[in-house]
């Protein structure tokens, strides 16, 4: 069976976006550097939240395989890069799995292919970083191959939108490079929507998950005010968002987790500094104030506590949820980690239970717990940090001796703080 599509990249974003070109008929080659991923894939065997093993069994039924061998990159028309884009040490993106995959199709580039881009970095990317890369060996882009971004947005864990009812937007490096990953992204996708190019495309990634950041920043610092000045911002909140336009509803936690939030917006801010010398002052303020709820937390801790006549050192505290959103495994970027750091560099015992975590690499000092309701019993104090569905979490707070909702999920009780 002859490949059409390679995906270099078999994680959280490459793999739904695989099971949606298959399904649509397009016979997909998954490019990974990891083996034992690309062998528990062949076997039918998922390692991401939002497939199953029956998903994969399925995929490889419509002609799926993977492969860690980037010589059969040359057999695919479209090439779509999905690796990850962690944050470098100077802030900005580390472009290291994007080099090594641009280098890859680079060697194996044919006239008329489509390359694309949809690992979320700086704008400018495709045109600085990418396009000379592929150019280096003689083809030209827009004339003997198109390229295009177009930026991922997969939200992991969401049963509502997924690659395939999610807008597509895209972004080429001409107007007919943009016509041929239209094209492609429309084969099964519902809708796409133009970009005016690969900039636009990539700034508007951007800006989504920026917005995000800001206003989660903006209820994160009103959460410590209302609180000082007796003022449930929960019921504050709800009250706001009655009102059927001009308010759209975020809320607090003990932080920001994930692939997107946390580090999105750091390129921006990055890229404004690098290039123009003045920093994105929205950005870096709402990143301080992110940043540092994991911290606001410990101490609200530290006071409820005292409120009991206990100190911080020496206490058991136990954390219910340390994954960055609910219902799903994915511990990226989990202000648990560094909530659980710092309890425990203040004196405490750290204690956890999460069903999609059975070892918390990031925190072994950190002991698990089998039976939530149990351990919250004997803990000092209780913490909700993640509302995971299978926590029933009035019944976890009437458990607990004291319990501290960072969540919002608990009703109202004596043993109950809310942050």
């Amino acid at each position: 069976m002859a490949i059409d599509t390679v995906i270099i990249g078999l994680g959280y974003v490459g793999l739904p976006l695989a099971q949606e070109a298959t399904r649509a008929g397009h016979t997909v080659l998954g490019v990974d550097i990891n083996q034992g991923v690309v062998d528990s894939l062949n076997a039918g065997h998922s390692h991401v939240d939002d497939l199953s093993d029956g998903d994969i069994r399925e995929m490889i039924e419509g002609g799926f395989e993977a492969t860690t061998d980037t010589a059969r990159i040359s057999e695919g028309s479209v090439v779509v890069i999905c690796v990850p884009t962690p944050l470098a040490d100077d802030g900005g993106p580390d472009l290291r799995a994007i080099e090594s995959a641009v280098g890859f199709i680079a060697r194996n580039l044919k006239p008329g292919m489509l390359v694309i881009l949809e690992s979320t970095t700086y704008p400018g990317t495709t045109d600085e970083v990418v396009r000379p890369a592929l150019e280096a060996g003689g083809l030209v882009a827009g004339q003997d191959f198109h390229l295009a971004f177009s930026p991922e947005r997969i939200d992991p864990g969401n049963k509502h939108f997924g690659a395939k009812n999610t807008p597509k937007v895209v972004g080429g490096h001409t107007e007919a490079c943009g016509d041929a990953a239209a094209a492609f992204y429309g084969s099964f996708v519902d809708t796409v929507v133009r970009a005016k190019g690969t900039r636009e495309a990539e700034t508007a990634k951007l800006l989504e998950n920026t917005y995000r950041h800001i206003n989660i920043a903006l209820v994160n610092e009103m959460t410590r005010f209302c609180h000082e000045l007796g003022i449930d911002l929960w019921d504050v909140i709800d009250a706001a968002a009655s009102k059927p336009f001009g308010f759209q509803a975020f809320y607090p936690g003990p932080g920001v987790g994930g692939h997107c939030i946390p580090i999105d917006p750091n390129y921006l801010s990055y890229n404004v500094r690098a290039r123009l010398g003045y920093p994105f002052r929205f950005v870096e303020l709402a990143q301080e104030i992110n940043t540092g709820m994991p911290a606001y937390v410990v101490g609200r801790v530290q006071d409820i506590l005292n409120t009991e006549g206990r100190a911080l050192n020496g206490s058991t505290v136990l954390l219910l949820g340390v994954t960055y959103k609910p219902d799903i495994a994915d511990q990226r970027e989990s202000p648990a980690v560094p909530l659980a750091q710092q309890l425990l560099a203040k004196g405490a015992r750290v204690q956890f239970h999460d069903p999609h975590v059975m070892e918390w690499r990031s925190v072994p000092a950190a002991v698990r717990v089998e039976d939530p309701g149990s351990a919250a019993a004997e803990a000092d104090l209780t913490i909700l940090v993640q509302n995971h569905s299978a926590y029933d979490v009035d019944t976890l707070a009437e458990a607990s001796r004291v319990f501290f909702d960072t969540r919002g999920k608990a009703t109202a009780g004596e043993k109950v703080h809310r942050l």
